[in-house]
Parts: structure tokens; C-alpha cells; sequence
């Protein structure tokens, strides 16, 4: 009997399709792999706690009235809003096709982690964010060499690395096969996050200081960030999250995509359920105080973060800016994160209030400036209220 040769089609979840996106990200499958972004990459991690945070339910009346709150959890976007204080549910509502066990991408939204694990550093004297980028990472790009680290952390530099939604070849998504979200358009590409990152440039005959009085956001940077977190601690990047997910005290789990050899993708792309959503932000609001007397990141860095803030980020109504500050963003009090296509993590580090929602744009670009502003403007104005 002859040898039969060993067919084979590239992953059809994996491919990309139209608009530069794999098949995962194109408007009419979003919903669809936003839900199953965790089986859906290539490489991952699932991380689990072994003490559980107690949530119990709290209903508090006003925050359903609340008008943004009505137009937003009607919209055909939504999927779940979740607000809570202490160890208490204050609100939780679901969309019909949603549940209160399914994960969901909370893309960007990962990067906050950072903030924990700098802020821990800073407080140990073990990294001087006032050194060159260079200083930790000696192999790094001229995209970075000359940076900060703390310009870096706040989204404050320039370089040939590019993230518009709207572009369909921006550096973000031709970033995508290094974490497994897509497959190379050609060969088999399998550089490391660290090989990848050492390729981005400066522009030519510009320099990495920004001039403007907005951040130049790209996700890049974040993982540059991680990178130095790894090499000053001697502790890898796993290590350092299970740590965030053993203090937070997930119920199910954080679901995080990694390059090929095991390194975590700080940048984005973490998936959680709804209420471990919620206590994610109820991390941030003990200032990293954990379940089981842990104890992760910085109080005194969380408060830095919101005073000196960074560039603006976007503007949110007259006068009203969000600020990118540390890895977070930033309005008064309230500290969180924006994730692509539609979530938002909001933390009141005042009161304690926690506001966490999930949506899925089901736009071209997978944004929308107009639901991005009432979104976050919704959250904010809820997390500020005393209930």
C-alpha cells in the first residue's frame, strides 16, 4: 500500500479573511469570538485561585434608573454591567445571550495588571522609572532604547509602532501571530514577544518624545513594560500574575493569551467572567490588599497614579479628560481601562465603588467614539456616586 500524503487547511478561526482580521474579529462573528477568545488563541494560559473572594448580592435601586444606565444595557451591544462595593453586588444585569458563567475578552483592559506589579517594584527600590528603557533592556529597538520607562508606562512616546482600529494593517494587528490570534500571512512566523518587541524603530529623523498634549497610545508598550518587570525581578511574568489572581480571589479563573514559548501578553486579551470582572476592580479598590492577608502592587503608587496623571487620552465632555497615568486610565478618583470593541473597568479608589461592563461593537473597526464617551462617562458617574 503506497503512502498517502497527510492532508492539511490552516485553522479556519485563525485565518485572516477580510479587513486584515481573522475570521474570530469580523463584525458578524465578534459576539461569537470575544466569548471563545480563550479556546480560540493559539497559545494561553488559565490561571485559578484557591481562595475565593465571597460576593452577596446588595441590590441598590438607583443605579438601574440611572439614564445612561438604561441606554447602555439596551443597547445591542451590551452584554453584562456588574457594580459592587466592599464584598457586596450592588447591580447585575445580563443580556439575554449572555451568562453569568461566560468568559469574555477583556482586551486592553489586562494592562492594569501592570500597574500592580510596577507599583510593587517602585515601592522595593527595585526600578527607577526614570531610567532609559535601554537601561533594563540593553538588546531593545531604537523604538525604545531612548525612552523612559515611565513616558512608557504612560502611553508618552513616539515611534514607528501604530494602533488605529480603523487602519486595518496598523503594527497592532500584524502584532497579532506573535500571541496567537491570527496565523502569519506568510510562513511560520513564530518570534518570541521579546524578538518581536527588539524589531520596533524610532521614526526616522524624530526622536521618542511626544509633543503633543495627547497619549500616543500603542499597545506595545505595555508589553516592553513587562519585559523590564521580568528581568529587574528575576520573576517571571506567570508567576507575577497568578499572584494578581490569587489575591483578587477569582471564582473561575483568568484566561490570558501568551506568545509561543510561555510568555504571558500583557498587553490584552485576558478573558474573565462577569463577577471575576468585578473582582479584578475590587482589587484596585482595596489597593491591593488580597483574600488570604496577600498582598500585591502598591497603595501609595495607586495614588500617585491618579494625581500625576499623564498625557489626556480622550476628551470626555467639556473640560472632562480620561488621562493615561501608569498603565491606567484616569478622571479624578476614578482609576481603570478601556478594552478594543467595547469594555470598560471602572474603580473609585475613594469610595470603593467598582463598575465593570461588557459589550461587543459590532462596527468595521470594532469602535465607535460616541458609545466609547457614554460608556465610560455611564461608569464614572456611577463608580462617583456613595450608594
Amino acid at each position: 500500500m503506497k503512502n498517502k500524503k497527510i492532508t492539511s487547511i490552516p485553522n479556519p478561526q485563525l485565518i485572516t479573511l477580510k479587513d486584515n482580521k481573522a475570521l474570530w474579529n469580523l463584525p458578524k462573528t465578534r459576539r461569537y469570538g470575544y466569548r471563545n477568545l480563550h479556546k480560540i488563541n493559539r497559545y494561553g494560559l488559565f490561571l485559578r485561585s484557591d481562595l475565593v473572594l465571597k460576593l452577596k448580592t446588595k441590590k441598590n435601586q438607583k443605579i438601574g434608573k440611572n439614564l445612561l444606565v438604561k441606554k447602555m444595557t439596551n443597547h445591542k451591544s451590551f452584554c453584562s454591567l456588574i457594580v459592587g462595593n466592599g464584598q457586596n453586588i450592588l447591580y447585575e444585569k445580563y443580556a439575554k445571550d449572555f451568562s453569568n458563567i461566560q468568559p469574555q475578552t477583556i482586551m486592553s483592559i489586562t494592562k492594569m495588571f501592570v500597574n500592580l506589579f510596577i507599583g510593587e517594584l517602585v515601592k522595593n527600590k527595585s526600578i527607577n522609572l526614570n531610567k532609559k528603557v535601554s537601561y533594563y533592556l540593553p538588546k531593545i529597538g531604537s523604538g525604545y532604547a531612548e525612552a523612559k520607562v515611565q513616558d512608557v508606562l504612560n502611553m508618552n512616546i513616539v515611534n514607528s509602532y501604530t494602533e488605529d482600529y480603523k487602519k486595518a494593517f496598523s503594527s497592532s494587528f500584524l502584532h497579532e501571530p506573535v500571541g496567537g490570534w491570527r496565523l502569519p500571512k506568510v510562513g511560520n512566523i513564530t518570534l518570541s514577544q521579546e524578538k518581536y518587541l527588539n524589531t520596533i524603530k524610532s521614526l526616522k529623523n524624530r526622536n521618542l518624545k511626544n509633543n503633543s498634549e495627547y497619549a500616543y497610545y500603542k499597545s506595545a508598550n505595555t508589553d516592553v513594560v513587562g519585559l523590564i518587570v521580568e528581568k529587574v525581578s528575576g520573576k517571571t511574568l506567570r508567576d507575577w500574575i497568578l499572584s494578581a489572581v490569587e489575591a483578587a480571589g477569582f471564582e473561575d479563573g483568568l484566561y490570558i493569551a501568551s506568545d509561543r514559548f510561555g510568555m504571558p501578553w500583557m498587553s490584552g486579551g485576558g478573558c474573565l467572567i462577569t463577577r471575576d470582572f468585578l473582582r479584578m476592580g475590587l482589587l484596585f479598590a482595596r489597593k491591593g490588599k488580597g483574600v488570604g492577608n496577600r498582598k500585591i502592587g502598591s497603595s501609595s503608587f495607586l495614588n500617585k497614579t491618579i494625581k500625576n496623571v499623564g498625557p489626556k487620552y480622550m476628551k470626555l465632555s467639556k473640560d472632562k479628560y480620561l488621562y493615561y497615568s501608569n498603565s491606567t486610565m484616569v478622571s479624578g478618583n476614578m482609576i481603570g481601562h478601556s478594552g478594543y470593541g467595547g469594555q470598560f473597568l471602572a474603580i473609585n479608589l475613594k469610595n470603593g465603588n467598582v463598575a465593570a461592563f461588557f459589550s461587543v461593537l459590532e462596527t468595521k473597526s470594532a469602535t465607535n467614539e460616541i458609545y466609547k464617551t457614554d460608556m465610560i462617562n455611564m461608569l464614572i458617574e456611577i463608580v462617583n456616586k456613595n450608594y
